[in-house]
């Protein structure tokens, strides 16, 4: 056989390839190589970055920590709380870089790795918007590449966000959090504390009455049966979660949110957004879960009054369900950063 016959033998054969890999490109919007490239010159800091904020009683410094380098999608992480760290969301590390999805641990202004100026007047909605939007800009997120991501308390930060400085979004996820603190006090009168035994619902009420909420019968009391059943659903808790609360601000924790776990009777209280979703167009996931404090069927609503919402329902998990409930949180996720991020590559 000659070359020009195996060469025409060949040519369906590649013809074949090729649509193939028109029809499956490479799903990694950047190369790897090139993802794990250093960000920056001179001395490496693993990606840490103290960024100074302003605030009305001074500047302080916040942390972060990026994670790959890609320039059409870059996640930043808002970790709940309010007062918690981004230590509960390390789990991310073992799902994103893999699929090219660049992403910043940050904590917040009086938690974690960063400043905390002893002034609880900093403990404020508004304020943290602001310091969200001078994080973006020292690091260089835009509408091109900006997707911002909030767990919990940091949902309510990123809503609160979103209406305000949409403009420098590319996509919003909001995971585990309603965007009305009066209906989620509704929903956990109403459904969380009748799902307790009597006994157990009573005993938990007189301590909070009396104001124990550091007693270790409370907290023993809270783990067993409220805790592990709608927190985190694993009897034995990862590191990082065992980790973060360990760390958490509870100075602030109380402030905004409350003593209590069955209601907010701190800053936010009355805090919602609800009617005003309507005005975030961008596109928008909402991450709900069974078995979560917040409920899933409000946040199924919540996504069908963004303009470009979507609902990702994780039917086994719970608040943290990027750990109880895993494949199916980071799949959809995933899923959701690459269509926005990269359409011309998504499946």
């Amino acid at each position: 056989m000659n070359n020009k016959q195996y060469l025409f033998l060949l040519l369906p054969f590649l013809i074949v390839l090729t649509i193939m890999s028109c029809n499956h490109p490479d799903q990694h919007p950047v190369p790897l190589d090139d993802y794990y490239k250093p960000a920056e010159s001179g001395i490496q800091t693993g990606g840490v970055k103290m960024i100074p904020v302003e605030t009305p009683k001074g500047t302080y410094k916040v942390w972060t920590r990026r994670v790959g380098n890609n320039p059409q999608i870059k996640v930043l992480l808002l970790h709940g709380g309010p007062g918690c760290t981004h230590e509960y969301l390390e789990c991310f590390s073992s799902f994103l870089p893999q699929e090219g999805i660049e992403f910043i641990y940050y904590d917040q202004l009086a938690c974690g790795n960063s400043e905390n100026p002893g002034d609880t007047s900093l403990y404020d909605l508004d304020r943290f918007v602001e310091e969200v939007e001078q994080v973006r800009k020292a690091l260089h997120l835009d509408q091109n590449n900006f997707f911002l991501y909030g767990h919990s308390w940091g949902g309510i930060l990123a809503m609160q966000y979103s209406l305000k400085y949409q403009q420098n979004l590319k996509g919003l996820i909001i995971s585990d959090m309603m965007a009305s603190c009066p209906k989620y006090d509704q929903y956990a009168s109403d459904v969380l504390s009748k799902q307790m035994s009597a006994d157990v619902l009573d005993r938990i009420m007189k301590l909070e009455a009396a104001g124990l909420y550091s007693d270790p019968e409370y907290m023993s009391l809270l783990k067993d049966h409220f805790y592990k059943k709608h927190i985190c659903r694993m009897e034995e808790w990862p590191e990082p979660v065992e980790r973060m609360f360990r760390r958490l601000n509870g100075e602030m924790y109380v402030m905004m949110q409350g003593p209590s776990e069955f209601g907010i009777s701190g800053k936010l209280e009355n805090w919602d957004v609800s009617a005003e979703l309507k005005h975030i167009a961008i596109p928008t996931l909402v991450i709900g879960a069974t078995h979560d404090t917040m409920d899933p069927e409000y946040m199924k609503w919540m996504s069908e009054e963004f303009p470009q919402g979507e609902f990702l329902l994780c039917p086994q998990g719970s608040h943290m369900c990027m750990y109880d409930d895993q494949q199916v949180f980071f799949e959809g996720l995933i899923g959701f950063l690459k269509r926005i991020g990269n359409p011309q590559t998504a499946e």
